[in-house]
């Protein structure tokens, strides 16, 4: 039988900036900004460890990378960094210069949005997952939260199916979900892990949120696949970030109470 030919992902980025920018790119926290030829910032992001965050945007699959986010691949000619003290500090930039650029590929910060609640139920062995403005009775929640609680959602969805499939690999996920086809209501089918999952899950949100990024971190170690390592390295990233803006918030609402 002859051997099938392995075509490379392309690497759109790797030819207009060179690999070693992406070497050379330091693991501190900063915001970068993503320029088109006619030096306009498209896009502009954070990241607590820089160098891992950009490794994201090297390979260019159409088949694993959301379609807006591909676009703005192929359009990027340059990459800006800027270096900050602290991930909070990389934050308040990303959100000033978001708010002062309103870059077309950036969604979350660009306007005011709607209030979001991230509401979820649990029966019949699955967890399922939504976004609504007004939470409904037999739902739980948290928030208000802006733009970012649909991000935390399919973040939250992929890594738990991940978790509770671990003998499926990532191109076996639900259709769409890679590329951020998700339906309004996300369900993860739990099974004998459902108690496990369940409560892990709520500690993100009511307890420590770093014991479920950890237990989802369990959960991936038999996982080497480079493409799967790097997606869910960024998604357990999401998670941080999200929890660690939770407590600044709740330490500034404790501030203001002593005040």
């Amino acid at each position: 039988m002859p051997q099938m030919l392995l075509i490379p992902d392309p690497k759109p980025l790797d030819k207009r900036l060179g690999k070693k920018f992406f070497k050379k790119a330091p693991r501190r926290p900063g915001v970068y900004l993503m320029k088109n030829a006619q030096d306009e910032v498209v896009y502009v992001g954070k990241a607590k460890d820089l160098k891992q965050r950009l490794a994201n945007y090297r390979l260019a699959n159409p088949d694993r990378m959301p379609r807006r986010h591909l676009k703005m691949v192929n359009e990027v000619t340059k990459i800006e960094l800027r270096h900050c003290k602290s991930d909070a500090g990389a934050i308040k930039t990303e959100r000033k210069l978001i708010r002062e650029l309103r870059p077309k590929f950036n969604r979350a910060g660009v306007w005011p949005g709607k209030t979001k609640f991230l509401v979820w139920r649990c029966e019949q062995q699955a967890i399922e997952l939504s976004v609504r403005e007004t939470p409904e009775t037999g739902w739980q929640r948290f928030g208000p939260l802006g733009g970012g609680a649909t991000h935390l959602q399919r973040s939250l969805a992929r890594l738990m199916w991940l978790a509770v499939n671990p003998d499926q690999p990532m191109s076996k996920m639900p259709a769409g979900w890679m590329k951020g086809g998700f339906k309004e209501s996300t369900v993860i089918k739990c099974g004998d892990l459902f108690k496990e999952t369940s409560a892990a899950f709520e500690q993100y949100f009511f307890g420590d949120a770093e014991s479920f990024v950890l237990w989802l971190g369990e959960k991936f170690s038999h996982r080497i696949v480079p493409f799967e390592r790097r997606v869910i390295d960024a998604e357990l990233e999401t998670l941080r970030e999200f929890a660690k803006r939770k407590l600044s918030e709740r330490k500034q609402r404790d501030q203001m109470t002593l005040i």
